[in-house]
């Protein structure tokens, strides 16, 4: 576009004085560099530059687990958290729709999924599970130039780093995706007096940055740092020299890569930089290595201490002996990561983001014990340190959950390492490679992360089939797996779509009459009917005026009664007719909120054109279900907090028709589920008032007791609040305690409508988190029913084995099996949690008691049977070697009956262990059990040993 001709001269004198500043500034020498800047000291400048000089908003840095997004593990840079903004998704009440410039410090974590440094960290010095990401948007406000000249003002005047240690690359065009070089990005550099010869164009892979396979992209512009200065180290940008490191990435979010891969201009352009602060610490604080700055010198220092090492020289590759200083830096580098993670609610875990924090535990475990020989505990010991340097958490938890998961781990290293040390005795002497199957056991049995094992081997000079474990890899998560896909997917509009919607000044959806309902004298609920225009038609990834029947689409409406899945709530699920088509019904089948749009999924029963008149009709039974799980969703929530104390966390909850889950830091005993059932039900009976008020989100921050959850709130926001009106929750003198939460989500209007509520279900997901699955209404009573119908069943069972005084083989089995069949009732059956575990304790005391009856049995029987033949075999050779085993019916097992001169308890646990069993006795007469594998192999063992130690004997 045309620009006025004052703005271009602004520009172009402004440039001349940036130009000019440079020139003195290149003068400086390095010397002269100040070196005092603490890492806090960094970050704080850094956030202050843009929001004291150019207007940014500090937004804190958001929770290493990603809000939201299923595609990452964990939050792996600063633009995580604004993906709604650039996705044109963001709600517009919330204050995030408002940013136009934001300035952060992001904790990062890239250990697993596309970004993943785990394997290379402890090998240099500069690779990082965690990390922060500094950076600074822009979205829809400023553009490349002020980029460029806010980065460089900060770099060279606040940092004070000599601008002739600064390269400069830019986007060189790409003729495959018909992108033409960033001449733009090129030209504003050299206005500003960066030299030609520190200006460099490079391709798609290190200057053009896409967000995934799909969405916002754009070409960057990046700030390399010589370390070494005093020459031209053009020819090592972007080389991997560790001399010439990238320091900050500026992206100029212009495309966007659609399903096809082809590239669409943005509608709003925007900015997204980023600069790991550990990096420009290390520049800042004169040093060649991140871990020679005070971000982990403390560290270092606090593990050299609790170990029995020599103190961190820094050494890599070949001069690091022994790998001590590898192994300081990936103690290091983890416990920062395990403090981070576990303070933002990750824990150790079996599976996701979970399963990848449990092997940087464990990875840290092994080389904090094997190489650098600490006693155990000392990584927890080192959580203190963290805290101090990086301030923002507490850590007197995440010690107690370090000590107990490597506690675990230590025992499966033992037995792991001596694994390894016997299948590497058995080894030829030039085999260099270890086997597949014994590593993949490793992994498999005892909890070895894949890449610790081949670190342990590389140590021994072997490797591993890597090709072969990521097949069996493959394969077993496949079997994990197993899960049938639908090829359909769900209907979601795209940024172009949302953008067309906008500048077409289409308004949002009102959905308020999703809360239009109320309660009758009588106690049913009344939905009120909504009638709405068909506004804006999605097929295929267009907006379109009209779709066929039969075609599915996303209708977005004027305004709807539907509630679009949000707040851990499922969505609605019912149907629309259209005016003048009375008899046919358009099914909805989802409904979603994109920017302030509510979505509804439809599958058109006949063709349906913008500007329809239609009605709406909620499926009432599944949304009154929905309430009522909501509502008692919240109860639970309060219940916990009085009986656990204010410091138990929620860390997740779902509700739909059927049932509700709700998941929290803790566990629960057995009185401490009834005592929440008892709380429950008392606030049930008291039938409360659920009283629902829309308040400004400064001032609902102001309510005592307010519980809220990582979210990002609309403002103004929806407070629900048990038995208190909102208005009194902020009157000091109020001395009732009750659930008062932040929630969007639909709720009863008072909470004897809930019925009832049972917890079927609460076990433990990871360390520190549980579960909870609970019922509510008919559901619940049917669970309590079924749990009374099975105690009486073990205490029938349990009383007729306490009448029993003397059992055949065939009773003592009959009753076992009908032991187990009760057990798996017990272990299926949705019935209240803490009857299930009396129940669980009772029937395995009764099953210890009839597998020893079943054991004193057989072994009776082989006694009975065996020494009428042993006697007289012995009286007729008394220096005779006998042994007999015996098949027993119906048990399948084996028992085995010897008498020898010499060792008979070693001959009998010989067999029996082949058997898969086990034996004892005297050294002439032992008896023991096995199960049937291979009878004819036993026997064969059986003479072998009886010929060896005769002959020896000899």
């Amino acid at each position: 576009h045309l620009m006025p001709t004052a703005v271009k001269l602004h520009r172009r004198r402004r440039a001349a004085n940036m130009a000019a500043h440079m020139r003195r500034l290149t003068h400086r020498s390095y010397s002269q560099v100040q070196t005092d800047f603490s890492s806090n000291r960094v970050r704080r400048t850094f956030t202050d530059f843009f929001h004291e000089l150019y207007q940014h908003i500090i937004v804190p840095s958001s929770p290493v687990r990603p809000r939201g997004d299923p595609s990452l593990l964990f939050v792996n840079a600063g633009m995580n958290q604004f993906k709604p903004i650039f996705l044109g998704a963001a709600d517009p009440r919330s204050e995030m729709a408002t940013y136009r410039r934001v300035v952060n410090s992001q904790k990062c974590v890239r250990a697993g999924g596309k970004h993943n440094d785990l394997e290379d960290v402890g090998r240099d010095v500069y690779h990082h599970t965690f990390f922060e990401m500094l950076g600074n948007w822009s979205f829809g406000d400023y553009f490349k130039e002020e980029a460029c000249i806010m980065a460089w003002r900060l770099l060279t005047e606040e940092y004070r780093i000599p601008p002739e240690r600064l390269y400069v690359s830019y986007f060189a065009g790409d003729a495959t995706s018909g992108l033409p070089a960033d001449e733009e990005t090129r030209h504003i550099w050299l206005s500003m007096g960066v030299p030609s010869d520190h200006l460099l164009p490079f391709g798609m892979k290190d200057n053009f940055w896409e967000m995934g396979e799909i969405g916002p992209c754009g070409p960057c512009t990046e700030i390399h740092y010589d370390h070494i200065g005093g020459r031209n180290a053009a020819s090592l940008v972007n080389a991997d020299s560790p001399d010439v490191v990238e320091i900050w990435n500026l992206v100029f979010m212009q495309y966007n890569r659609e399903a096809d891969h082809s590239l669409r201009s943005l509608p709003q352009f925007s900015v997204d930089t980023g600069m790991g602060l550990e990096r420009l610490v290390t520049v800042l604080q004169g040093q060649r290595s991140n871990y020679d700055t005070d971000l982990f010198t403390p560290l270092l220092s606090a593990i050299q201490q609790s170990s029995n090492c020599p103190e961190y020289r820094g050494r890599t590759g070949e001069a690091d002996v022994g790998k001590v200083d590898m192994a300081y830096r990936v103690v290091a580098d983890h416990v920062r990561t395990l403090s981070v993670c576990i303070a933002d609610g990750v824990y150790p875990g079996m599976s996701g983001a979970e399963l990848v924090l449990r092997r940087i535990l464990r990875r840290a475990v092994r080389f904090s014990t094997e190489v650098l020989q600490a006693p155990e505990g000392v990584l927890a010991s080192l959580v203190p340190t963290v805290a101090h340097i990086l301030i923002y958490f507490i850590y007197f938890q995440i010690m107690d959950i370090i000590n107990e998961n490597e506690a675990q781990f230590l025992s499966s290293l033992k037995q792991g390492r001596r694994v390894i040390d016997r299948t590497l005795q058995r080894l030829e002497k030039n085999d260099t490679l270890f086997p597949v199957p014994v590593a993949w056991s490793l992994h498999r049995n005892l909890g070895f992360p894949l890449d610790l094992i081949g670190l342990m081997l590389e140590e021994q000079g072997l490797s591993v089939d890597q090709r072969a474990l990521d097949v069996l890899a493959i394969e077993n998560e496949k079997l994990r797996c197993q899960v049938q896909t639908s090829g359909d997917t769900l209907v979601h509009l795209d940024l172009h779509s949302l953008a067309q919607l906008q500048s077409g000044e289409v308004p949002h959806t009102d959905d308020s009459p999703k809360y239009h309902y109320s309660l009758t004298q009588d106690g049913k609920y009344v939905f009120q009917p909504c009638h709405a225009t068909v506004q804006a038609l999605y097929c295929g990834q267009t907006l379109v005026s009209e779709v066929a029947g039969g075609q599915r689409c996303g209708v977005v409406l004027d305004r709807t009664c539907f509630y679009a899945e949000q707040g851990g709530q499922s969505h609605d699920q019912g149907y629309f007719i259209r005016d003048g088509l009375p008899d046919v019904l358009y099914p909805v089948e989802d409904v979603q909120l994109a920017g302030g749009y509510v979505v509804h999924q439809v599958t058109a029963a006949e063709v349906l054109r913008k500007g329809d008149q239609v009605q709406l009709y909620l499926d009432e039974p599944q949304r009154l279900a929905c309430m009522v799980k909501h509502t008692a969703t919240h109860v639970l929530n309060f219940a916990l907090r009085q009986l656990l104390g204010s410091s138990v966390e929620q860390r997740g909850s779902h509700v739909a028709a059927d049932r509700l889950r709700f998941d929290f830091s803790g566990s629960l005993s057995i009185p401490q589920l009834q005592e929440i059932e008892r709380s429950i039900h008392n606030i049930i009976t008291e039938n409360n008032a659920v009283y629902i008020e829309e308040v400004p989100l400064a001032r609902a921050k102001d309510i005592p007791g307010l519980r809220t959850v990582d979210e990002v709130y609309p403002d103004p926001v929806r407070v629900v609040s048990v038995a208190v009106p909102v208005a009194d929750l902020y009157d000091s003198q109020t001395d009732r305690w009750t659930s008062v939460e932040l929630c969007c989500g639909t709720h009863l209007l008072t909470t004897g409508e809930i019925g009832d509520l049972v917890i079927i279900s609460e076990r433990q997901m990871v360390k520190g988190i549980s579960r909870i699955v609970a019922v509510t209404g008919d559901d619940a009573r049917e669970a309590r029913e079924a749990g009374q119908v099975l105690t009486q069943e073990v205490e029938s069972l349990s009383a007729r084995l306490a009448m029993v005084t003397s059992l055949s083989l065939a009773d003592a089995n009959r009753l076992a099996k009908e032991v187990g069949i009760l057990t798996d009732a017990v272990d299926c059956t949705p019935i209240p949690q803490w009857k299930r575990r009396e129940l669980q304790t009772r029937l395995k005391g009764l099953q210890r008691t009839t597998n020893t009856s079943i054991r004193k049995l057989e072994t009776k029987e082989v006694s009975q049977a065996h020494n009428p033949i042993l006697i007289p075999l012995l009286s007729l050779a008394p220096g005779t070697l006998v042994m007999l085993l015996s098949h027993q019916q119906p048990s399948g097992k084996v028992l085995c009956a010897c008498q020898v001169a010499l060792s008979a308890s070693d001959w009998a646990l010989t067999v029996c262990v082949r058997l898969g069993g086990n034996a004892g006795g005297s050294a002439t007469v032992a008896k023991g059990t096995g199960s049937v594998a291979n009878l004819t192999e036993a026997l064969r063992c059986a003479e072998e040993y009886a010929q060896d130690k005769t002959q020896n004997r000899c």
